[in-house]
């Protein structure tokens, strides 16, 4: 009953003392993850995993396809252009109080390095004139 009610629940295993639990774990990557629930009945990641990518073959020839389609250099610049108006967007713009923050922030972390190299050349300068004399 308990193992239903796991199964049923999105539980990937619980650790029985013999080390099942560890490869039921999420592993975070993306393929795993669509392996997993694609099909949980299989306990075999190395053939999924394996099943799961696609072809290379596959995407040189689709990708050779839309070269030769489109041809005109303007269409593509056409249309690169309004690619990058859509994702513009798409961008969050800071406001005016962000934006002085984020500049005083910088430009003070700038001065800050300045003058920390600066003093650092200078008692570098200091020890080989003392050392070398």
């Amino acid at each position: 009953m308990s193992d239903e009610r796991d199964i049923r629940h999105g539980a990937h295993g619980a650790d029985d003392g013999d080390g099942t639990a560890a490869a039921n774990r999420p592993s975070g990557k993306r393929s795993a993850r669509r392996t997993r629930s694609a099909s949980s009945s299989h306990t075999d990641t190395g053939v999924l995993a394996t099943l799961d990518r696609p072809s290379g073959k596959a995407t040189k020839t689709t990708d050779r396809a839309e070269r030769k389609k489109s041809g005109n250099p303007f269409k593509r610049l056409i249309r690169f252009l309004r690619e990058v108006i859509a994702e513009l967007r798409k961008v969050i713009w800071p406001n005016r109080k962000q934006m002085v923050t984020y500049t005083s922030v910088v430009l003070v972390f700038v001065i800050f390095m300045v003058a920390f190299i600066s003093g650092l050349d200078l008692a570098f300068i200091k020890g080989v004139n003392w050392l070398f004399g």
